[in-house]
């Protein structure tokens, strides 16, 4: 009888995950849970057409129809993943959290040749703006220095997402 062999952690087991990251623009990044529905349907459904332009090739995300119970459950998902260092899913808001502007996700790598896969995204408003501009610089930098990581990707902006869907899985 074969074996699978049991597959490699993919962050140290010591590895606390930061809890919030602030941006000099006095907006924040922390991790998303399943009670942010509300302001998550608002932000993602606002932006869907751009998102769907984004990711919906490679993810199938968001769909035009996505009901706010399906985005409950997929931020459950996400607080679950987060829990178990799976993956991670970062909510952009507002100092006073009454506002989701966007998010960060840091996952382990589906393609050859990164040992995570990081991207992000802006509601549609923040295009162009100081805010977007101010996470385009912090996210990598941020990854550098509080991640055990040593070689992400930054899928949609250091490769592009078509280049990204050709290179060979894992």
């Amino acid at each position: 009888m074969t074996t699978t062999p049991e597959p490699r952690p993919w962050l140290p087991g010591s590895f606390e995950h930061p809890v919030r990251a602030d941006l000099p623009t006095g907006h924040h990044l922390r991790p998303i849970r399943a009670s942010d529905v509300d302001l998550d349907m608002s932000a993602v459904m606002g932006s869907q057409p751009r998102l769907w332009r984004i990711f919906g090739k490679a993810w199938g995300w968001p769909p035009a129809t996505m009901t706010h119970e399906q985005d409950r459950q997929d931020l459950a998902r996400h607080e679950a993943e987060i829990a178990r260092h799976e993956s991670f899913n970062y909510a952009l808001f507002d100092e006073a959290e009454s506002e989701l502007l966007g998010c960060v996700y840091i996952d382990p790598p589906e393609k050859l040749g990164a040992d995570a896969e990081i991207s992000w995204w802006v509601v549609d408003r923040l295009v162009g703006s100081d805010v977007e501009a101010a996470l385009t610089d912090f996210v990598p930098t941020w990854i550098a220095t509080a991640w055990p990581l040593h070689s992400p990707r930054h899928v949609g902006r250091d490769i592009t997402w078509d280049d990204w869907l050709a290179l060979p899985d894992r």
